[in-house]
């Protein structure tokens, strides 16, 4: 099962040459990721960052084409692997002609923050929310 979300290319996103400027991608990714934690895991961000977090602390990704002012990007993600603290996920972005526009994969990290909030460090995800990230698992 994938994750999937439209987003509206806007002119926050783009450059001087009309195409969505690099940084704005990202951004557009952490949305998606966000969302997902909500909508698909039942963990908003809003409750979870009071005592714990989800940091990327790895990001590999490819641009395929350029996404210009007006189109509607289809955003996907997908769970490559799960593991206790940590999941990699897939993603990739497609335009209104089912273009590859962007693909990748990112490794988040499941942290709990220190008492007095000046350090993480890795905690494993609960057998309750492991099963909910099971779901989105592609192989």
């Amino acid at each position: 099962m994938q994750f999937i979300k439209q987003e509206k290319v806007r002119f926050q996103h783009i450059d001087y040459a009309g195409i969505v400027f690099y940084p704005r991608f990202l951004e557009m990714l952490n949305g998606l990721v966000e969302d997902w934690f909500e909508e698909a895991l039942d963990r908003p961000f809003s409750k979870m960052h009071e005592t714990n977090g989800i940091p990327t602390v790895d990001l590999k990704i490819q641009f395929k084409n350029a996404a210009r002012l007006g189109e509607i990007l289809t955003k996907k993600l997908w769970v490559k692997e799960l593991k206790n603290s940590s999941i990699i996920c897939g993603f990739e972005f497609e335009n209104e002609s089912n273009n590859l526009v962007l693909e990748g994969e990112v490794t988040l990290v499941n942290v709990a923050f220190n008492t007095d909030r000046n350090g993480i460090k890795a905690e494993p995800f609960s057998e309750e929310m492991k099963e909910k990230i099971k779901k989105y698992i592609n192989s």
